[in-house]
């Protein structure tokens, strides 16, 4: 619980936590369940569920099983085999209120800005309610947050109603309007389906075709639910299935020479769901399946089918009055324009106000290249913890499996700083370059190569900085358990003189040296 530090009007806490979504929730109910109690999560909006708040599109929901998008310690008796938005939000609300996460959030509180403060060892946060200290803050603000908008000339201009998917506009009639959408990404392949009944007229632009595997969505009824329940170990083999499910889509993906049989799979769908030869074609991808985003549906191919809606296979280039312009010159006429253009995937939207060592920008550090050891620390930035970070999702993990593993490691190293007697944890620059190479490496034999992918995978041009090169099993065993041997460790400045394998600074503080284990006062590990 935040208290008010002596003599200051700042709110400190042990940690704090950056977001309410999918990863605070967790962030929270992790760290107590490891006795780290004193934890305030600091949430911009009015109530809890990131993503899963924010977008409300028709038709949204969760491209991956409903029993793997579950935390481990929380199983639900979801409706569907693939949970739609509003099961999630509902499920992430029951959770934070049954493990007592809703008392450490404050809501209506953004931060402004993020300090760390070398001579007390602490974060300083400015936010709109007032300001906070804490020894580590956890950044769980997720990979999908800010909607990319497109520098369409005239798009501004345009006459009617003009909203982004993540935003979408409940007030804009759609019902016998002729609608626009710029973009066939995995947002747009959920509204579709559910738009284009009402619509009188569909234009929808298309940069890039995907790939599109059929969507085995069934109910789930109560019995079976009863039965699960009755029967843990039946359940426990139905998330099975589906984790194993995932992993096999995942193996080829990681080794593309098995890829065949898959992208089999897709042209199948695509061929027995879109009859016409012309626009199957317009619909055919000309890259290696998985070298952007999987996408998995029954109803969106059969939706381009319909009388009402054309496919447009091209960019839109331009807005001139009421008509959208394709890179090939063709105009459709437009009431209203839906902008199903992504996210800035990636770019932590706090990026430009979290300063570490020497004031620097996390964004000027990133400039470059995103990157961070096992996605979790950031070189320069003491304390710090990403979750979802840079390059450490699959195509087919489920962000709970890596929000779990990756909480677990943050537990072990929050728990080994308190124990140890130090001040500060600063993973190494060569530990973080080590692990850098080697991600470079892994990822130039898989379908995440820049020779095979594009969009939002490469936060750089021609660099990954968002995929996980390995299997799932490795990315649980990596962050299974916390080791103090990447970092460096600095000691308050009253500890006695340096023992062997550690520096004095010119502040008074203490680091070790590479391969020198921390130690409290009594040489306590």
């Amino acid at each position: 619980m935040a208290r008010e530090t002596s003599g200051s009007n700042r709110q400190a806490a042990e940690v704090v936590v950056i977001g309410a979504g999918l990863s605070g929730v967790a962030a929270v109910i992790a760290l107590r369940r490891a006795g780290i109690d004193d934890v305030v999560v600091l949430e911009k909006a009015d109530r809890l569920g990131g993503t899963w708040r924010d977008n409300t599109y028709p038709g949204c929901g969760c491209d991956v099983p409903a029993m793997l998008y579950e935390y481990s310690f929380a199983p639900h008796p979801w409706s569907r085999c693939f949970a739609d938005r509003s099961e999630i939000l509902d499920y992430l609300r029951l959770t934070a209120s049954t493990h007592g996460a809703d008392d450490a959030i404050r809501y209506g509180t953004e931060v402004l800005d993020a300090r760390w403060e070398p001579g007390a060892h602490r974060w300083n946060l400015e936010t709109t309610t007032g300001a906070y200290t804490a020894r580590a803050v956890i950044v769980a603000t997720g990979p999908w947050h800010r909607p990319r908008r497109p520098a369409i000339p005239g798009l501004d201009a345009f006459p009617g109603p003009v909203f982004h998917s993540a935003r979408w506009n409940h007030d804009a009639e759609l019902a016998g309007r002729r609608i626009a959408v710029v973009g066939t990404g995995a947002s747009a392949v959920q509204f579709l389906p559910e738009i284009q009944p009402e619509a009188a007229r569909l234009d929808v632009f298309q940069s890039t075709p995907h790939w599109v595997l059929p969507k085995p969505d069934y109910p789930l009824p109560a019995r079976l639910h009863g039965f699960l329940g009755r029967h843990p170990a039946a359940r426990r083999a139905l998330r099975g299935m589906h984790h194993w499910t995932q992993e096999a889509v995942g193996l080829p993906l990681r080794h593309p020479r098995l890829l065949r049989p898959l992208e089999a799979v897709a042209r199948l769908h695509l061929r027995t769901s879109v009859p016409d030869r012309a626009l199957r074609e317009a619909l055919t991808p000309h890259y290696r399946l998985g070298g952007r985003r999987l996408i998995t549906s029954d109803t969106y191919y059969p939706t381009l089918t319909r009388p009402n809606v054309r496919l447009h296979p091209t960019r839109a280039t331009a807005v001139e009055g009421s008509h959208v312009i394709g890179a090939d010159g063709r105009r459709a006429p437009a009431d209203v324009i839906v902008l199903a253009t992504g996210y800035h995937v990636g770019e932590i939207p706090l990026a430009g106000r979290l300063h570490g060592t020497g004031g620097v920008p996390l964004a000027r550090t990133w400039a470059d290249d995103r990157r961070a050891y096992l996605g979790t620390s950031v070189s320069g930035y003491p304390n710090l913890f990403l979750l979802v970070g840079p390059n450490l999702l699959t195509g087919t993990t489920a962000v709970p499996t890596v929000l779990e593993a990756q909480l677990r490691y943050i537990a072990g190293a929050l728990t080994h700083l308190r124990a140890s007697g130090c001040a500060a944890m600063d993973v190494r620059p060569e530990a973080e370059e080590a692990h850098q190479r080697a991600l470079r490496e892994a990822l130039r034999t898989t379908v995440y190569s820049p020779a095979n992918g594009s969009g939002y995978y490469f936060g750089v041009p021609g660099v990954n900085t968002f995929s996980w090169p390995w299997s799932t099993a490795r990315l649980v065993k990596r962050l299974h358990a916390f080791s103090p041997d990447p970092y460096a460790w600095t000691l308050p400045g009253a500890l006695p003189a340096p023992r062997e394998g550690r520096d004095r600074h010119a502040d008074g503080t203490l680091s070790l040296r590479p391969g020198a284990r921390p130690g409290g006062p009594s040489g306590t590990p």
